[in-house]
């Protein structure tokens, strides 16, 4: 079996979903993200980005927690009992909380930061999740 990320398999660039309401946030990724040649989409709440996650299947998943319409642990539980491809999770959030992190991190995201996001661990971080194949127990 091919451990290899499928971005690697199918020879193209890392697809990168931003799922954030803040344009200034969305923006400064982004411009990163683009930088370093990552394919970047970006939804602007809850729900689209369940549906753009669904629909487009990217590599990683930058996730806000607290959106609009739907929060981003919303969009981790329907992830978690949706059969779709693995894809790693980033959590970004303002929010101090341990039993936030806890939480998400029992919803399967691979790692978790807080706000105000410093550029250069969020790209380590997008980097070194991206390049992590997963165990059978992560894929299924």
């Amino acid at each position: 079996m091919d451990t290899a990320p499928a971005w690697k398999r199918d020879n193209r660039p890392p697809r990168v979903l931003i799922v954030d309401d803040d344009f200034e946030i969305i923006e400064a990724v982004r411009y990163a993200l683009e930088e370093q040649g990552y394919e970047v989409l970006v939804a602007r709440d809850g729900n689209q980005g369940l549906a753009m996650a669904e629909q487009v299947q990217p590599d990683l998943m930058l996730l806000d927690m607290m959106m609009p319409k739907r929060s981003g642990f919303l969009v981790l539980e329907s992830l978690h009992r949706a059969s779709l491809p693995p894809m790693r999770i980033i959590m970004m959030t303002a929010n101090e909380g341990e039993r936030h992190k806890a939480y998400a991190e029992m919803l399967g995201v691979d790692d978790y930061l807080r706000k105000p996001l410093a550029i250069d661990r969020l790209m380590a971080s997008v980097r070194h999740w991206l390049e992590e194949p997963f165990t059978d127990t992560q894929a299924s």
